[in-house]
């Protein structure tokens, strides 16, 4: 006790603040039962600050939940609100939050008066566990004490409703709020972004007459960019520079997202390049999207920034940087990364998975990506697809029906993509009539699909290669969707194999009437025309060329070289080696001259 003469504090004060020490510093349920004993001993068994520190010992320790209320039930439950609502606060924060309604439960059933303060960690447990009943319970309870004015209970009960998504019951807390504050807002918008509901959300938001925080733009700029609503979400942009509190990393992610979902490029990289801070949402985003905006060059130079940078990939961006490889036929690049995924130790998810066996298969490994299909043990719908597409893609038609029927029999049901794979096998392998079958299939039940442009246009190419242009064009004339210059592209190549100028004629009536900048049908009809001597036709077909404005855009080509892909037009002299280039092609175009002047000597 010299200590506690010293500091100027009685025997009791000295005791209390010892064992508050011990509560800060104990580890075990068998240390904690040492102090509950001495704080009987001591008489501080119903001390509330200290009751609060023990609380705070039960939430991190959460499998003691029946000695947590005995030892409340011990106080008597008369010493205030606080180490009650302090336990049912570190139980719901804790990773069984229904703990914490459980607690509540008890505590009120051995007398325990909640307060303002209670009822909002209790709907946070509810939150957590999506406890329906057990919040609408206490809702109810929040009426009976007349709390239901209380705008932190409110604005409690209006997430919980909204996380749940019962929107009656949130719709119903938010209109009868006298006062709303960012918060209600806020809470209501982010439920209804949460929920897909974006269009709602958004209405919500333009109806705001309080100042939206962070939390509000960022819901806000999600819902737009599902939509792709560019305009609203540029406006949100400005009312985020107006409002003063900067782009941080949460916003700007956001917009980042946001642009990229509009595919908004340009703006989308200015931002990440203005982050001060990014991180692994930062570079998913960005690389993500370059992914799906068909830009999978410039995707794979940024994934190699990102490693650069120190930010380890996750299997999202993984996931897109296979698809990136598959994209380019970038094969090398795709098994570095498969060595990655092996050497990190990452768990393969089914996203990984597909990726993989797309890539494989894109690239033309199809025993490779049969392979990895058949050591994936969960599959869906995407990995079916991945698959089917590949033996599509190579002529394999016959393995993708095979494959097809499998999937059938394992329950998966079919959407439209898988069709479009299954009808492109037909027609890569000549399979005119399996080609008939599966498309009346796919529209009948139980499938009872809708059949796109693209999968007219595969029937269109299976009829036109098998050489039936009058079923064909019948095909075309019967379709509840005007056909677009891709299908009469199809019946007019079909036309030039064998000959047939008139039907290429009525094509060209046609094409007028779509106008198409499509520069491809054009020269191939002109090349029809040609092919028959028929130079006035093409004079004028190049002249409607000319009139339109449509200009041929030259070929190209990608060829991967040790790991990195090289794109090359027709004509560029701009690649950095374009020399060394040049000098190899003269050495294999001399190498061929030689080997076909030898070889008819």
């Amino acid at each position: 006790m010299i200590i506690g003469r010293l500091l100027g504090i009685n025997t009791m004060q000295f005791l209390k603040l010892k064992l508050l020490n011990s509560i800060h510093r104990c580890s075990s349920i068998r240390s904690l039962k040492q102090i509950h004993a001495q704080l009987i001993t001591c008489g501080l068994l119903h001390d509330e600050f200290v009751l609060s520190k023990v609380s705070d010992f039960f939430g991190k320790h959460v499998g003691f939940v029946d000695y947590a209320f005995d030892f409340l039930n011990q106080s008597g439950l008369h010493v205030g609100t606080l180490p009650c609502n302090t336990l049912i606060a570190a139980y719901a924060n804790s990773v069984t939050p229904k703990a914490a309604f459980l607690v509540y439960g008890r505590i009120v059933g051995n007398g325990f008066v909640p307060d303002m303060y209670t009822f909002p960690v209790v709907m946070k447990a509810c939150n957590k566990f999506l406890g329906v009943q057990e919040g609408e319970q206490v809702h109810g309870v929040v009426v009976k004490m007349g709390f239901s004015r209380d705008l932190y209970v409110q604005n409690s009960l209006l997430h919980f409703y909204s996380v749940c998504g019962r929107w009656g019951g949130a719709d119903r807390v938010f209109d009868e709020m006298l006062v709303r504050d960012v918060v209600s807002w806020t809470g209501l918008i982010s439920g209804y972004m949460r929920t897909g509901l974006f269009d709602e959300a958004i209405a919500l938001f333009l109806k705001m007459d309080v100042v939206p925080n962070v939390a509000t733009s960022v819901s806000v700029l999600v819902a737009c960019g599902r939509m792709g609503y560019l305009s609203m979400g540029k406006g949100v942009h400005g009312l985020v520079y107006k409002s003063g509190f900067g782009i941080g990393l949460v916003v700007g992610n956001a917009l980042m997202d946001m642009y990229v979902k509009c595919e908004c490029l340009c703006e989308a990289r200015s931002l990440f390049d203005e982050l001060p801070e990014r991180d692994i949402v930062s570079w998913t985003s960005i690389i993500s999207g370059l992914v799906q905006c068909k830009r999978p060059k410039d995707s794979l130079e940024l994934f190699y920034d990102m490693q650069i940078s120190g930010v380890k990939p996750d299997r999202i961006v993984l996931s897109s940087v296979l698809s990136a490889c598959a994209s380019l036929g970038a094969l090398d690049y795709g098994r570095w990364v498969q060595e990655y995924i092996k050497r990190q130790g990452i768990e393969w998810d089914i996203h990984i998975g597909t990726a993989l066996v797309d890539m494989y298969a894109k690239c033309g490994c199809l025993e490779m990506a049969l392979q990895i299909f058949n050591g994936i043990p969960s599959r869906n719908i995407f990995t079916w697809n991945a698959l089917l597409g590949g033996l599509a893609m190579h002529g394999h038609g016959r393995e993708a029906l095979k494959h097809f029927e499998l999937m059938i029999g394992a329950g998966i049901m079919p959407n439209e993509v898988t069709y479009l794979a299954i009808l492109t096998a037909c027609c890569h392998s000549g399979l005119v009539d399996e080609g008939r079958s599966y498309f009346y299939q796919m529209i009948s039940q139980p499938f009872n699909l809708c059949p796109r442009l693209e999968h007219y246009g595969c029937m269109v190419d299976l009829l036109c290669r098998a050489g039936l242009l009058d079923e064909a064009h019948e095909f075309i004339r019967k379709m509840p969707q005007p056909p677009d210059v891709l299908i009469w592209g199809a019946l007019l190549s079909a036309c030039k194999v064998n000959g047939n100028v008139e039907l290429s004629q009525e094509i060209l009536n046609h094409l007028l009437e779509l106008e198409s900048q499509d520069s491809g049908v054009y020269v191939l009809l002109s090349n029809i025309y040609a092919t028959n001597e028929r130079w006035d036709d093409v004079r004028r077909v190049r002249r409607l060329m000319k009139d339109k404005g449509i200009r041929k855009f030259p070929g190209s080509s990608v060829v991967e070289v040790i790991g990195e892909t090289h794109e090359f037009l027709v004509g560029d002299t701009s690649h950095p080696r374009n020399e060394d280039i040049h000098f190899l092609l003269n050495i294999l175009s001399n190498q061929v001259y030689l080997e076909e002047h030898f070889l008819t000597c």
